[in-house]
């Protein structure tokens, strides 16, 4: 039997495409995470922007020395990368020995058996079945479609996922089953957009549906993710606000808000829709995280401000900013591009104001009890580490706390002190 390391890179979505395969091969496969021990290395890559491809090449490249300083004798590249690039890397990376794309997973152990290079289709492929979790155990996350159909300009997850592909509800909720027996109390539903799920099965859209069923299984929390902003219909905030499995928490990546931007983009929403549907989550206390992109072609001084006058009076519980680069796609073909000082300084302005509303709403958390989801010990700080309800792993703030003991995966009633940055302090009540 031979030993495997794996390096999981990008999205969550990527991390479930990693955890199926590793399912695939498990009766096959010893899996380490000492790579200079590995007889085989796979890197499941992203390609979304420029910044992901780098990171994709360079951890190639550091996992191909392995086959000198260590035992590797075979490097497999899966995912993004080989299944948008494969002509531009294959005769530049011959330190690959396979190359597996985003429709050829379920091909894993024929690449670690075989001496074929390419598995790279672009016809869509059923979805593996079965997870060994990267996670820790009380949380996973349920990837509930792949593809997309809403061809955002500046995206290229169309050409390289193809269209929208919903998972059968019922094969949603075998797979759930499943985690929830190994353990897991909190679901992160995810896709490319989780609020379109089930129409191109069922012909109407069946997010609550699927709450619903997910919701009478023995969970804690249930999380959605990658929301679009025009198909969170008033049902849907209804049933995160009543549902008690359902944290009161919706990430909706709205990219921008002035309507020129959003036109060039190719988004569905305005502003008025926008600041309409965040008034109506704030109402009943749903915390919203979003990604705003900054620079796109077209951003006039005055569209920037209105965003950077949106952040300071929505106050958003989290939000991500990165500034647009061009890729192979539509966007990068408009005129009116932003030089990169001026792409920078729109980051660090809704960066800070941002962190100003963090910290002004942290102020308000300071003598509340909180229920924290225990994760982890930071060492440095020598406290405890967790995050409530209102906060999704690995993204979002932290709530750090003093204790004696505290158990991985379990709930805990934290009275907040202080809070420092973007996080909270506490001590177990």
């Amino acid at each position: 039997m031979i030993t495997i390391a794996v390096v999981s890179l990008g999205c969550d979505k990527n991390r479930v495409d990693t955890e199926k395969m590793l399912y695939k091969l498990k009766d096959n496969v010893v899996v380490t995470d000492d790579f200079a021990s590995a007889d085989a290395i796979i890197v499941n890559t992203c390609a979304f922007i420029e910044s992901a491809r780098e990171e994709s090449i360079n951890t190639i490249l550091e996992m191909a020395e392995y086959k000198s300083v260590g035992k590797c004798k075979k490097l497999i590249v899966t995912g993004c990368l080989p299944q948008r690039y494969l002509a531009e890397i294959k005769d530049e990376l011959p330190e690959v020995d396979v190359f597996l794309g985003t429709n050829d997973y379920e091909k894993i152990l024929d690449a670690l058996e075989q001496t074929k290079r390419e598995y790279v289709s672009y016809c869509e492929s059923g979805a593996l079945k079965g997870r060994i979790l990267t996670t820790p155990p009380h949380y996973a996350y349920l990837k509930i479609a792949d593809g997309c159909d809403n061809h955002c300009t500046y995206c290229m997850i169309p050409s390289i996922r193809g269209k929208y592909r919903s998972t059968p509800i019922e094969q949603l909720i075998e797979e759930a089953q499943e985690l929830v027996k190994s353990g897991v109390k909190e679901l992160i539903l995810v896709a490319q957009d989780v609020t379109r799920y089930g129409f191109d099965l069922y012909g109407k859209y069946t997010l609550i549906e699927l709450i619903r069923r997910l919701s009478k299984l023995d969970l804690t929390w249930i999380r959605l993710m990658y929301c679009y902003p025009e198909l969170v219909s008033d049902e849907l905030i209804e049933e995160i606000s009543s549902n008690e499995k359902v944290v009161k928490y919706i990430d909706i990546p709205l990219q921008h808000v002035d309507d020129g931007v959003l036109s060039r983009m190719n988004r569905k929403s305005s502003y008025a829709s926008i600041n309409e549907l965040m008034d109506k989550l704030s109402s009943k206390g749903i915390a919203v995280r979003t990604t705003l992109m900054v620079g796109f072609p077209g951003e006039t001084q005055q569209a920037f401000d209105k965003l950077l006058d949106f952040v300071k009076k929505q106050k958003l519980r989290h939000v991500g900013v990165f500034a647009y680069s061009d890729e192979d796609v539509p966007s990068a073909k408009l005129d009116g591009k932003v030089d990169e000082k001026t792409k920078q300084k729109r980051v660090a302005q809704i960066a800070k104001a941002h962190k100003k509303n963090v910290e002004e709403f942290n102020k308000t958390m300071i003598g509340k009890t909180l229920c924290v989801l225990y994760e982890d010990i930071d060492f440095d700080k020598n406290l405890f580490k967790g995050r409530t309800e209102d906060c999704a792993p690995e993204i979002d703030t932290c709530v750090y706390f003093k204790a004696d003991f505290a158990d991985v995966g379990s709930f805990y009633n934290v009275l907040i002190k202080s809070s420092k940055g973007y996080d909270l302090i506490g001590e177990l009540k």
